[in-house]
């Protein structure tokens, strides 16, 4: 789900600390049960939510590298 609103303002957002101030990153935000994702360089753009079960899915994903491009 992709919301375009500004409700997140108020949330603590968290980016890596891998991160660096010239990289593509996004950054994570907890809200209730769900996990918020947003672009960190263009905040309205619009926030992904996740619920825990596919947040841990998409993390898991990651960490096999199911994600990686080929």
């Amino acid at each position: 789900m992709v919301y375009r609103s500004n409700r997140g303002a108020a949330l603590n957002w968290r980016k890596s600390s891998a991160s660096t101030d010239d990289s593509t990153c996004v950054e994570v935000a907890a809200l209730g049960p769900s996990v918020l994702v947003r672009d960190s360089r263009d905040h309205s753009a619009g926030v992904v939510t996740f619920g825990r079960a596919q947040w841990n899915a998409f993390l898991s994903a990651i960490r096999e590298g199911d994600l990686d491009r080929r």
